[in-house]
């Protein structure tokens, strides 16, 4: 009797090859991306039916009757039918099989009639109560067998002799239970595997499309900052001033800006320096920077004071500020007249100053909180004498934060350092020795921020 199975399940396994190799011909066709799709067209079901219909029409042809009962796989188009293109796909096609089965006679004709249509009709209500997606392979697998078992139980118990029951249920119903179990494995793996190289292909689509957009909306900000950059500093008499500026690939809104402050910019005795850093990056961060470098430029021509420029400026910026940005920024006007620097520190790095004469070092603390993250913040201002020789360091916390590959940061020590050991270069000379220093410490270690810097030299 084990014999029988085995050889029951072999002839089944060699009608369903048939049906496998169509299933992986129709996943690679146009008409299966429609239902991918979901939204396959009434020409498309009706040929879906046609061929499911076909299908089931093969798995009766190819049947091989034993004891009075055959042998098929008649059930499986209507019901993967069912499973992929929903109820009315899965119905249609069975109906094609189980007219062409009654039509064939014999005790078996009417569940032979039934059966693919249910199969194709449970198929179809899973489709749709799984959102018109096919259902997980185990769903499936589960499916078939119980639909299978309940055809073979009702075909048995209403037109097969008792004295053959058992027989026809050993070498017909479980090998065919089993055969489309399988059948409906394979299929629906064929599927679900094609399922996850669309989902794939998508996601891959979407990010390329997401990473053009990227790139297009950094090369935006790049070209924004760069247009908001001076490309030459104005002269300083009794100064030597140098700027630098170098954007990570993920555009900042860093930015410096040196501001004559007299009508007459030739016989000008003051003259404003900025560097800033916006929180931020991309496009925003950009925009934003050209917003405060602007605001803050017009408005350094109104006031004499710096702490007034900033205290004009933050409401300014505030109420502009639409998506919670802020910027650190240092302001302030050197005087060739009075030798000294009058400045506000708004949240930012502090600023180094090493004195010619005593080698020491000064930094220049903070006298008011970020622009634009308060509007009513207020701001007050330091005034510092700079004798011939002193050199003064502005930066952003690009410099101090970039790292190595042992994740250690360059941080203020080195940058003093560097400024000690060039103090006698000029002002442009020492901001290129920063930069290459920082650059030769971080080595093969990306840059993740932007590197600004601007260096002043009393004269």
């Amino acid at each position: 009797m084990e014999t029988n199975i085995v050889q029951s399940i072999i002839t089944l396994f060699q009608m369903i090859c048939v049906i496998i190799v169509f299933a992986y011909l129709f996943t690679r066709s146009r008409v299966f991306q429609e239902i991918l799709g979901k939204k396959p067209s009434f020409t498309t079901k009706s040929l879906l039916v046609v061929i499911f219909g076909l299908l089931s029409v093969y798995g009766t042809i190819s049947g091989v009757t034993l004891y009075g009962a055959v042998l098929n796989v008649r059930d499986l188009g209507p019901f993967i039918a069912g499973l992929c293109c929903g109820p009315w796909v899965g119905i249609g096609a069975g109906i094609i099989g189980g007219l062409y089965r009654c039509a064939g006679g014999g005790p078996y004709m009417y569940t032979g009639l039934i059966a693919p249509i249910l199969a194709g009709f449970i198929g179809g209500i899973m489709y749709l109560a799984n959102k018109r997606d096919l259902v997980p392979t185990w769903v499936a697998v589960v499916l078939i067998a119980l639909v299978e078992s309940l055809v073979s139980l009702i075909a048995m118990l209403v037109a097969t002799p008792a004295s053959q029951f058992v027989t026809i249920l050993t070498v017909v119903a479980i090998p065919m239970v089993i055969t489309n179990i399988v059948a409906v494995f394979i299929f629906s793996t064929i599927i679900q595997n094609l399922i996850s190289e669309r989902k794939t292909r998508l996601e891959k689509e979407k990010l390329e499309t997401e990473m053009a957009r990227k790139n297009a909306e950094l090369q935006i900000a790049a070209e924004i900052q760069r247009n908001f950059l001076p490309e030459t500093l104005p002269k300083t008499e009794g100064f030597d001033i140098a700027a630098k500026s170098i954007p990570a690939k993920e555009v900042g809104g860093d930015f410096f800006d040196v501001i004559p402050l007299e009508v007459m910019p030739i016989s000008s005795s003051r003259t404003g320096i900025m560097i800033a850093d916006v929180s931020g990056k991309g496009v925003p961060a950009a925009l934003f920077m050209a917003l405060s470098r602007i605001v803050v430029r017009v408005t350094a021509m109104w006031f004499r004071k710096p702490s007034e420029v900033i205290s004009f400026a933050n409401p300014i910026i505030a109420n502009n500020s639409k998506t919670g940005m802020f910027v650190t920024l240092f302001y302030g006007v050197i005087d060739k007249d009075t030798r000294t620097l009058t400045y506000v520190n708004a949240g930012h790095n502090p600023p180094i100053v090493l004195r010619k004469k005593t080698g020491e070092i000064e930094e220049l603390t903070l006298t008011g909180m970020a622009v634009g993250a308060l509007e009513d913040a207020t701001y007050s201002q330091q005034e510092i004498p700079l004798a011939p020789g002193d050199v003064m360091v502005l930066y952003t916390d690009g410099i101090t934060e970039a790292v190595n590959d042992r994740e250690e940061m360059y941080d203020l020590p080195r940058l003093i350092e560097t400024i000690r050991n060039n103090s006698n270069s000029s002002s442009k000379e020492l901001a290129d020795e920063i930069i290459s220093s920082v650059f030769a410490f971080s080595g093969t270690t990306p840059q993740f921020d932007d590197i600004t810097l601007m260096v002043v030299k009393a004269g």
